[in-house]
């Protein structure tokens, strides 16, 4: 019994290295607030000697269903996210064969609340925004469909327009970010009780109230296209959307970024975490592909060389907030080594 299951064993190793071996170019997928450094990074390497590697802008959630989803040359070989893997996600990867994954935080960024340069500088607080974005807000001591319809509405020094607000999808990991960071923290004391009460009462929706829009047009939920979000927001001035910073810097001449709890994204706020909504960008390298998809481990260590990710490095030059020396430690050591996480 023992000899076949290292028969089998050595079978599925074998079909597994024969299906990757027909593919040549490494397969990336997630987040679109990663892609453009990937995709930079990519470009450069393909001038090494490697096929340039094809990367698909999924989301965060969309890659890493398509990246647990199993190992061969079907499936993608890295999947980049704008938050770390959840543990769902974790468990669809182990349940898929998919086991042994490499983390690999590249950077720092700070998610922009952008808006039309011709409209006047504002300021919001996380619970303004939370009470312009949530599916409720509180009256009365109960729950109700949200009330506010203009900004000032909710704050007289906030604009006296309607809000409009472009949102990414569920799929996205700055919505993710997002929710943890703005939503949550910004929810009233009295809204989370309200919510805690419900779910408690047996309404299951609201175990995570953070995660629940207005579906009333002032939240506009929009695909993984950061670039169209930048249009909208040039053609309508009264329109607010937000995303990662690289794609506000290459609009900047045509943009201009809300201040949340006072402070601006800037390289110097996101790296030392003061700016509101900092967060770490990552990637997840399948360690099954590594020696079977060409060049595989080699995109890895060129990712996280300081020439890419350093204080100087190129990736800086397009908004990617570069980690502190211990971290990038840590990042350049799983790299080279492709340290595997822990269950």
């Amino acid at each position: 019994m023992k000899k076949l299951t290292i028969i089998i064993a050595s079978l599925v190793a074998l079909t597994i290295a024969t299906v990757a071996q027909a593919r040549d170019q490494i397969k990336i997928v997630g987040s679109s607030t990663v892609f453009p450094y990937a995709t930079v990074v990519a470009e450069r390497f393909g001038g090494s000697g490697f096929k340039t590697p094809v990367i698909e802008s999924t989301g965060t959630g969309g890659g890493a269903k398509l990246f647990c989803a199993g190992v061969g040359e079907q499936h993608p070989d890295i999947t980049n996210a704008s938050r770390a893997m959840k543990d769902s996600e974790k468990a669809l990867c182990k349940k898929n064969g998919v086991n042994e994954i490499v983390e690999i935080v590249v950077g720092n960024d700070g998610i922009t609340l952008a808006y039309s340069k011709d409209a006047k500088p504002v300021n919001f607080t996380k619970e303004q925004l939370y009470l312009a974005l949530a599916a409720h807000t509180v009256v009365d001591g109960k729950l109700v469909p949200n009330i506010y319809k203009t900004w000032d509405q909710i704050d007289p020094s906030l604009p006296k327009q309607k809000i409009s607000v472009m949102i990414p999808p569920g799929t996205s990991g700055t919505r993710d970010a997002w929710n943890s960071l703005v939503m949550k923290k910004g929810m009233t004391k009295e809204a989370k009780a309200l919510y805690k009460a419900g779910y408690e009462a047996g309404n299951k929706k609201y175990k995570k109230p953070e995660k629940l829009y207005r579906e009333d047009g002032a939240a506009i939920e929009v695909g993984e296209n950061d670039s169209l979000i930048i249009q909208k927001l040039v053609a309508d001035k009264d329109m607010f959307g937000f995303f990662g910073f690289s794609y506000f810097l290459a609009a900047k001449d045509k943009l201009q970024a809300a201040s949340i709890d006072g402070g601006q994204p800037s390289l110097e706020s996101i790296q030392d975490y003061s700016y509101a909504v900092a967060r770490p960008l990552f990637f997840y390298v399948k360690k099954a592909h590594v020696g079977v998809i060409p060049g595989l481990h080699e995109f890895v260590k060129e990712f996280t060389t300081t020439k890419a990710i350093g204080k100087n490095g190129y990736l800086a030059d397009i908004g990617l907030v570069p980690l502190d020396k211990k971290l990038y430690k840590t990042t350049r050591t799983n790299a080279k080594d492709l340290v595997a996480m822990a269950d």
